[in-house]
């Protein structure tokens, strides 16, 4: 039982430790942190629009997307909750939640509340890490709004692809450009406000060009330079509160 409690904790960890240097005994706080875990399955909600802002939300595994609905149902995805990914704790300062977030598959989650977010951040590296994380997340969603609001749709899922390489590698859960991306079309479509046929004649576009290929819910980049220019990628945002985090590096030219 504590290899498993180990296992699902390592991903926050490492999370937090690209933004602060964590002792021993910051590691084992964290580890203590975890009481609250909970499964939920593919598609359970894990919090509704309206919903006391009581509670923030840790993700040990798995994948969820926070989302806004229009009031004939279409949904834009704000943005995902990766392996190790942490809600904002400012979040607990509101009266309720103004989105909804949901697990886009089996998700391992830890539930946390005001006192023991205070706990935490009593802590100050694991203080300062909780910060910078929630300010890069910040800065990830500037760069969702620019994506939607300006890129091409090839634009638009190059860089996505980008971003989620290097947050997942960041963490160990991507190598040599191959990463598990379990959305479907739809579900893309609704991060990227594109429609699923759209999305998948842009999917086809980039595996015509030899860049991406999307099966087995992995992607494969094949090129990764060419999705980087072609996407406009830059990086320095998932960076913007560290000097830990490591760029992938381009692929020398044969």
């Amino acid at each position: 039982m504590l290899e498993v409690l180990m296992i699902l904790v390592s991903a926050w960890r490492r999370r937090l430790a690209l933004f602060a240097s964590l002792s021993a005994d910051d590691h084992q706080l964290l580890e203590e942190s975890i009481v609250g875990r909970r499964h939920y399955p593919q598609h359970d909600s894990l919090a509704k629009a309206g919903d006391p802002s009581d509670r923030v939300f840790v993700m040990l595994g798995g994948l969820a997307c926070r989302f806004k609905l229009l009031s004939d149902g279409r949904r834009q995805i704000l943005d995902f909750l990766l392996p190790g990914d942490m809600c904002d704790p400012r979040q607990l300062l509101g009266l309720h939640f103004e989105h909804s977030i949901c697990a886009l598959v089996p998700s391992e989650v830890v539930t946390l509340n005001l006192p023991m977010v205070q706990r935490l951040e009593r802590n100050p590296n694991i203080a300062l890490a909780m910060s910078r994380c929630a300010l890069t997340n910040t800065a990830i969603s500037r760069e969702w709004l620019l994506n939607v609001g300006h890129r091409t749709a090839f634009e638009r899922l190059a860089h996505l692809m980008c971003e989620l390489f290097m947050r997942l590698e960041s963490i160990g859960l991507a190598t040599a450009h191959v990463f598990d991306f379990p959305l479907t079309q739809a579900e893309l479509g609704d991060t990227l406000a594109l429609s699923s046929v759209h999305v998948n004649r842009t999917l086809m576009e980039m595996r015509r060009l030899k860049l991406v290929t999307f099966q087995n819910r992995q992607i494969h980049i094949h090129d990764y330079r060419a999705l980087v220019t072609a996407s406009g990628f830059d990086p320095g945002y998932l960076q913007a509160a560290s000097d830990h985090m490591p760029v992938p590096p381009l692929p020398a030219r044969a």
